[in-house]
């Protein structure tokens, strides 16, 4: 059995990783759409919400280097801690996340089309929230409450480097991966042939 890895791995450990031991697995827990739009080559997209949904269902054949990648490393830290009990011994996340990845000039996919990042999709829905909201105001004055309950949250979210209204627009159908292909995106993390490269 191979060692276990860190917890986490900056772009260029992961690099190297890659380079040492080409079974590695790059498993993207960002919404489809986030993935959609850019990603790391050969990683494969398995959403944290389906990790959440079906973590009973987790049991790794393999013993490969897996390297979970978000957009910062917070939602990749969630996964990890999800699949603990899974039976993936050298889990490892990718420090700073894709932002990281990007910063340090390696490789990135990007897509065209497709839904918004997550990130761009709260602010439209925030922005359009507090402006509807303080526009109705002008009719019906405690409307302007909603604008100040969603700042609160905003504010939260900061505060906790959580976002609720993410969560909750993940959720929708334009940002999941069709139910149908969940046990394809399960088996890149836990199948026991390795995941190709594209």
């Amino acid at each position: 059995m191979d060692r276990p890895l860190p917890a986490s791995l900056t772009p260029d450990q992961v690099r190297e990783l890659q380079e040492r031991d080409p079974r590695t697995r790059l498993i993207d827990v960002r919404s489809p759409g986030e993935f959609a739009g850019a990603h790391i080559p050969g990683s494969r997209n398995v959403p944290l919400d389906l990790l959440r949904e079906r973590r009973r269902e987790l049991r790794a054949a393999h013993d490969d280097p897996v390297v979970l990648v978000c957009r910062s490393g917070m939602r990749a830290e969630q996964a990890r801690a999800l699949l603990e009990d899974s039976g993936l011994a050298r889990i490892s996340v990718l420090r700073g996340g894709i932002t990281e990845w990007q910063r340090a000039g390696a490789p990135l996919n990007r897509g065209s089309g497709g839904p918004w990042a997550m990130e761009r999709q709260v602010r439209l829905a925030a922005g359009s929230v507090v402006l509807a909201s303080v526009a109705a105001s002008a009719v019906f004055e405690p409307l302007k409450w909603v604008a100040a309950a969603l700042g609160a949250g905003l504010v939260l979210a900061a505060l906790t480097d959580t976002c609720l209204l993410g969560r909750l627009l993940a959720l929708l159908p334009h940002n999941r991966a069709a139910s149908r292909a969940a046990p394809a995106a399960l088996s890149a993390l836990t199948g026991p042939a390795p995941a190709t490269r594209d």
